[in-house]
């Protein structure tokens, strides 16, 4: 019984794999080559409209990191134990606003783990393929000029028709929803979200609203904003 516990504890400290400094520098640099490649083309052809190169900047250091983690962990069953127990107590409180960011962090991470594991090659073919991917969306996937936005109009209660306002909305806009309606101190405000194909319908639509309702406020927001 004795043997039989102490094969199992040289089971678990055990560094069943031999690390190399050499293939360690292998990755390194190709990490530096792949992020950079990646945040030049997320810089290029990503669809969101903030802070794309500040974001860029973070994906080789999180594949460093991710393949740095990994390249320890692998060598013992110990440390793999170990690093579930400590991620269990951390806490990603970043804000992402699109889909888009987290698609690329998540291939950011998938880069780490690859060479982490010393899969090279695979990490290769697969990061050619993402980059087939993204350009081929990017010239040849069709551009969606459309636009969500939130339209907010106030005036007062007593020259308001909500009738004659939905007949306006109509004329301009392809789609759109009332989202509220509020009557407060003698005042009236709607809240509607609108689909936007053509920019210059804005303009149209608020020329039209204030010849028939001239002391009428109006704001117009993105929908992502919220």
């Amino acid at each position: 019984m004795e043997d039989k516990w102490t094969l199992f504890e040289k089971f678990l400290i055990t560094e069943n794999v031999n690390l190399s400094v050499t293939d360690f520098l292998i990755n390194s640099f190709a990490i530096i080559v792949l992020c950079w490649i990646l945040g030049l083309s997320y810089q290029k052809v990503a669809r969101s409209l903030s802070n794309r190169k500040d974001f860029a900047a973070n994906f080789m250091i999180l594949a460093f990191t991710t393949m740095l983690i990994i390249t320890i962990v692998k060598s013992s069953l110990a440390l793999s134990l170990g690093l579930v127990g400590a991620l269990s107590i951390v806490r990603f409180r970043a804000a992402i606003k699109e889909p888009e960011e987290l698609a690329f962090i998540f291939f950011s991470i998938s880069i780490g783990l690859g060479l982490g594991a010393n899969q090279l090659i695979i990490v290769l073919v697969a990061f050619g393929v993402f980059l087939a991917i993204l350009w081929g969306r990017f010239f040849f996937q069709k551009k969606d000029s459309s636009q969500n936005l939130y339209i907010n109009l106030s005036t007062e209660k007593s020259k308001l028709n909500l009738s004659k306002v939905q007949l306006i909305m109509d004329k301009h806009f392809k789609r759109f929803q009332l989202k509220r309606f509020d009557d407060v101190d003698g005042s009236t405000e709607l809240s509607y979200v609108a689909d936007i194909k053509n920019p210059t319908a804005i303009e149209s639509f608020r020329t039209e609203l204030l010849e028939q309702y001239p002391n009428t406020n109006l704001s117009f927001l993105d929908s992502k904003a919220y």
